[in-house]
C-alpha cells in the first residue's frame, strides 16, 4: 500500500518549484543506480522528484548490506528533514530507475514557503508520517519484477502470486512484455493507480527483461530447482545489486519432497534472499504474495537451553490460530526449534524428534576433564547428524537463520548456509559446556553469548510482522542448587549425574544473559514479543518437555488474544493508526483493475474501494 501522499503539500511544491523565472530551480536526471545524496552530505538543497522512484537507504556497520527505509515517489520531496534542520543527510537517497528531479537551494525554498502559508504544515506532517513508517514498516515497495532464468514461462506463477494479493484485499496488475514500447508516463500512471505491480519477464524477452530490471523496487529471479543456471548474464540493475534487493525463487516439481540444487543458483544470483515453492502450489503463492505484501510473518527465538521447549508450544498456538510462519530464525536451542519448521516438518514430526534428541537421550551427559569444556560433544554430535544429516542450508523449505557467536572477530555470525549441522552445533556450543567448533578458521561458540535474541537479522529479511519469543527473563536456576548442592554421591546415586553438576546450569543460564540493551534494543524491533515463564524447569532440565511446552503455548495465545485482526496485517493496521491527522493513510481507495483499458489521467489518482486490510 503506497504511503499517502498530500495533495496539498504537492501542489505548494509545485507551485515553488514552476513560479517562474525568478525562481533558482534546477532540472536533472538521474539514471538508475546514481545516487542524489549520501549520508553526512550537506543538505542545502530541498529535491522534488517528478518521475521515477528513489530509494533511502541506511548504510549498517560490520559489513552489513544498507538498511532500506523507504521508496520516494513522484510528487513527494527528498532531503526535507536535514535540509529544515540543517544538518547533514542521515541516510543515501538512490535513484531505483532513470527518474527526474527538481532542486531548490534551501534558502531560496525559505524564501519562497512566505508566499505558502500551509507548506511548512504539511512538509511537518510529511516527515512525521515517514518517520513512522521506517518504525511500522510504511514505504516498502509495491512495484515487483519476476524474471525468468528457466525454460518454461513463469507467467501462470505470477499469476497465482497476484490473485493471492487480490485475495488479500489489494489492487494488483500485472504487466508483460506487451507494455515494451510503453510510454515512461504510462509505467508511472498505472503504478500509481494500483497497490502492487508485478511485471513478469520470460527468459526468451532479453529486452523486456533487461527494462523490468531498471523499472522496479524489487526483482525476482525465478528459476527451475534441478536446472543448471543459464550460462548467460541475468538481467539485472545496479542499484538492486548494490542494495541486495534482488531475491530468488526456485520452483520444484510436485514429486520433490525436498529443495535442491539452491547452492548452485545462489553462487549464480547472488540474491539477498532466497525462497523455495512448488510448482502449481496455491500455499507457496500465498506465501509470496505475503512477502511481496509486507505480510509475511517472521518467528525469531531465544535460547534457554531445556526452557526453549517452550517455543514448540507457542509455535503450536500460532497454528491452532491459523497464523502463517514464512521466516524463521533463532539463537542456541531457539535455533534448534526453529530448524524444524525451515526443514519443513510438521508440528508433530519436530515434537517426535526433540523428545528423541534431547528428552530421551540426555544430550550433555557425556562429561569429561575440562580441557576445553565439560562435555566431548560426541553425543550432541551423533544427534545433529541425525537430525539433518549432510542437509544444506540453502536447501530448506522456509527462509532460516541462525546465530552464533564469532570468537574470532568479536562479533555474531548469521548462518544461512553450509551444512545444517554445523551450523547448529556453532549456535549451541555454550562457552565451558560444549568445546567451540571452527569453521572457515573462525571459532564459535554459542550465538547466545551475543545475541540471545537476533530480531535485528529477521528484521533485515522479512519487512512483515515479527513476533520474538523471548526466554531471557525466565529464572533458570535453582537457587537451592546454589545454597545446597548435592554431594558426588547423591548425582551418582540418583542418576541426575548424567545432566551434569550445578555448575552446568550457571554456564548455560550465564551464556544466555545478553547485556539489558542488546535485548532492550532486540525486544524493541519485534511486533509481538512473547515471554514464557516455565516455572520450576531448570534450564539444564531436559525431561521437563511438557510444563516447558504448555507455557509457550499459553504465552503464544494470551499476546494473540490481545491483537484486534490477523497477525498478517499487523504492521499495516499500526501504520494506519499512527497517520497524523488530516491524512487519508486510513481512507480506502480501490484503483482500476488489472483489465481496464484505460489508465489513470495525468495527476489523478482513482477513488479506490474499501478493500485493504485494515
Amino acid at each position: 500500500m503506497p504511503p499517502a501522499r498530500s495533495d496539498r503539500l504537492e501542489d505548494a511544491l509545485h507551485r515553488i518549484f514552476e513560479s517562474g523565472r525568478n525562481t533558482p530551480a534546477s532540472w536533472f536526471a538521474l539514471t538508475g543506480g546514481e545516487t542524489l545524496f549520501a549520508e553526512d552530505d550537506p543538505s542545502d538543497t530541498l529535491y522534488l522528484l517528478r518521475a521515477g522512484r528513489l530509494g533511502v537507504f541506511r548504510r549498517e556497520a560490520n559489513d552489513q548490506p544498507p538498511q532500506f527505509v523507504g521508496v520516494i515517489r513522484p510528487g513527494e520531496p527528498a532531503g526535507e528533514m536535514a535540509m529544515l534542520a540543517g544538518s547533514p543527510h542521515t541516510a543515501d537517497v538512490v535513484a531505483l530507475r532513470d527518474s527526474e528531479i527538481l532542486a531548490l537551494p534551501r534558502d531560496a525554498f525559505f524564501e519562497a514557503a512566505r508566499t505558502e502559508p500551509d507548506l511548512m504544515v504539511e512538509l511537518s506532517r510529511l516527515m512525521i508520517q515517514r518517520a513512522r513508517d521506517r518504525r511500522s514498516g510504511g514505504g516498502e515497495p509495491s512495484v515487483f519484477g519476476f524474471i525468468s532464468a528457466r525454460p518454461r514461462p513463469i507467467r501462470a506463477f505470477v499469476e497465482r502470486v497476484a490473485a493471492a494479493i487480490e485475495a488479500s484485499g489489494f489492487t494488483c496488475q500485472v504487466i508483460d512484455h506487451s507494455a515494451l514500447s510503453s510510454a515512461t508516463e504510462w509505467f508511472s500512471r498505472v503504478e500509481d493507480a494500483h497497490d502492487f505491480v508485478l511485471y513478469v519477464a520470460e527468459a526468451d524477452e532479453p529486452a523486456w527483461a533487461a527494462l523490468c530490471a531498471r523499472q522496479v523496487d524489487r526483482v525476482f529471479v525465478v528459476g527451475q530447482c534441478l536446472l543448471a543456471p543459464p550460462n548467460r548474464p541475468l538481467p539485472h540493475a545496479g542499484v538492486l545489486d548494490a542494495q541486495r534487493r534482488t531475491d530468488l525463487i526456485l520452483l520444484r516439481d510436485p514429486r520433490m519432497a525436498r529443495p535442491a540444487n539452491t547452492a548452485v543458483w545462489i553462487d549464480a544470483v547472488q540474491p539477498g534472499r532466497w525462497f523455495q515453492a512448488v510448482e502449481g502450489d496455491q500455499a507457496d503463492a500465498d506465501r509470496i504474495a505475503r512477502v511481496i505484501t509486507g505480510m509475511g510473518v517472521g518467528v525469531v527465538m531465544s535460547g534457554g537451553g531445556a526452557r526453549a521447549y517452550s517455543h514448540i508450544g507457542a509455535l503450536r498456538a500460532l497454528r491452532d490460530a491459523g497464523v502463517p510462519v514464512d521466516f524463521v530464525g533463532g539463537s542456541s536451542m531457539g535455533a534448534v526449534i526453529a530448524a524444524g519448521p525451515a526443514m519443513g516438518w510438521s508440528l508433530e514430526e519436530l515434537e517426535e524428534r526433540i523428545r528423541r534428541s534431547f528428552v530421551d537421550s540426555d544430550p550433555l551427559s557425556d562429561i569429561t576433564f575440562p580441557m576445553l569444556a565439560m562435555t566431548r560433544a560426541k553425543k550432541v554430535d551423533g544427534l545433529l547428524q541425525a537430525a539433518y544429516g549432510d542437509t544444506d542450508m540453502a536447501d530448506l523449505a522456509r527462509p532460516f537463520f541462525a546465530v552464533s557467536t564469532n570468537l574470532t572477530s568479536g562479533r555474531i555470525e548469521v548462518h544461512r548456509r553450509g551444512l545444517m549441522r554445523r551450523a547448529m552445533r556453532a549456535s549451541i556450543a555454550i562457552p565451558g559446556l560444549l568445546p567451540p567448533i571452527v569453521i572457515d578458521g573462525q571459532v564459535l561458540v554459542d550465538g547466545a553469548v551475543l545475541s540471545n535474541l537476533p530480531a535485528e537479522v529477521m528484521r533485515q529479511m522479512n519487512s512483515g510482522p515479527v513476533i520474538g519469543i523471548d526466554m531471557s527473563q525466565a529464572r533458570g536456576v535453582d537457587p537451592a542448587l546454589i545454597e545446597h548442592p548435592p554431594s558426588i554421591w547423591r548425582l551418582l546415586a540418583t542418576g541426575a549425574w548424567r545432566r551434569g553438576p550445578p555448575i552446568v546450569s550457571i554456564m548455560m543460564r550465564s551464556a544466555t544473559l545478553t547485556t539489558d540493551l542488546e535485548i532492550e534494543r532486540s525486544r524493541a524491533i519485534v511486533d509481538i514479543l512473547v515471554q514464557p515463564t516455565p516455572d520450576g524447569v531448570d534450564i539444564r532440565d531436559w525431561k521437563a518437555f511438557a510444563p516447558a511446552v504448555d507455557a509457550g503455548y499459553r504465552a503464544m495465545t494470551v499476546e494473540l488474544e490481545k491483537l484486534d485482526g490477523p497477525v498478517t496485517g499487523l504492521r499495516r493496521r499500526r501504520r494506519v493508526a499512527d497517520a497524523p491527522p488530516g491524512t487519508d493513510a486510513g481512507t480506502a481507495e480501490a484503483s482500476p483493475r488489472p483489465d481496464d483499458a484505460e489508465t489513470p489521467r495525468k495527476g489523478h489518482r482513482p477513488a479506490r474501494k474499501d478493500k485493504r486490510p485494515a
